[in-house]
């Protein structure tokens, strides 16, 4: 791209942040920063500002950065992250509810409760947004984000606004077949439970809230699942009977809590978080043969 492309951006209502820090929006703490990030009013500024983009820009869509390891040296292009104008919650008619994509999928649950809608409580524990949802067919506990999605809505990179159905969305284990394309900004999701007594909902969600708090360490500077379970396997067991539990590197280790929770102990960088999920891949793979696989997204550039 010749020239900086930061000075023929278009007229936004947004905010446009320049060499902006990455750590400080995710739940690792690091990474460095993003060429440009944008903050869009709503979607009709999301819209326009695809639209008018250079399209060799690169654009990285960030949620809650709940799944993401952001590298040292930053992100190339524009990253998009998404405010309170995607966050609302709305029921609507037939144990259905509109969420936004920055929307916590927590908050969805809690509102599906008060709705007196039943199924969507899974979501409560998922550590994420409903954009991530999307984006990898989240899920927890034997629920699927498949289960539940009606249809998503998304920006092309082109400014162009589509709506997708759940067959449309081609999910399968963490992942959507039209997400893994690239080109789509998340903007929300309709969901669709049944119905169900309040009271009943919520008593299952506390549930699988105090299943997650005894058995994951979500408290420290985590993201979540690192690996996804091989056919026939659990990461997390592999990773322990391969001797990295609670093992440290540089400032990064495998939880003694949750073996497949990848955590930064306090002054870790990107490079010994993923470096550390490479050497115990490789640690697996020689001692079994399973190749474990990323769950956690890894973007940007290393330092240097």
């Amino acid at each position: 791209m010749a020239g900086d492309w930061r000075e023929r951006l278009p007229a936004v209502r947004g905010k446009l942040l320049r060499d902006e820090p990455l750590g400080p929006f995710t739940w690792f703490r690091v990474g460095g920063p993003a060429e440009l990030v944008f903050l869009p009013e709503d979607e009709d500024d999301l819209a326009v500002f695809l639209a008018g983009l250079d399209p060799a820009v690169p654009v990285t869509p960030l949620g809650v950065g709940s799944n993401t390891l952001v590298r040292d040296g930053g992100v190339e292009g524009v990253v998009i992250r998404l405010g309170k104008a995607f966050a609302r919650v709305e029921p609507r008619p037939g144990a259905r509810l509109f969420a936004g994509a920055a929307a916590l999928d927590a908050t969805v649950a809690r509102e599906a409760a008060k709705a007196g809608i039943g199924g969507l409580e899974f979501l409560r524990g998922v550590p994420g947004s409903v954009g991530g949802a999307c984006v990898m067919n989240a899920g927890c506990y034997g629920a699927e984000t498949k289960d539940v999605l009606v249809e998503a809505y998304a920006v092309a990179r082109s400014g162009e606004r589509l709506t997708l159905s759940n067959a449309e969305m081609g999910f399968s284990y963490r992942k959507s077949a039209r997400a893994a394309q690239g080109g789509l900004i998340f903007t929300g999701a309709l969901f669709e439970g049944r119905p169900d007594d309040p009271a009943a909902v919520t008593a299952r969600m506390e549930e699988i809230t105090a299943r997650r708090e005894a058995s994951q360490p979500i408290r420290e500077k985590t993201s979540g699942s690192t690996f996804k379970n091989p056919p026939g396997h659990s990461s997390w067991k592999l990773v322990d009977e391969a001797g990295w539990r609670g093992r440290p590197y540089g400032g990064a280790m495998f939880s003694p809590l949750h073996a497949n929770f990848l955590i930064n102990t306090g002054e870790a960088t990107a490079a010994d978080l993923e470096g550390l999920g490479e050497v115990v891949r490789a640690d697996v793979k020689a001692k079994t043969g399973i190749e474990l696989e990323w769950e956690i997204k890894r973007i940007g550039r290393p330092a240097g």
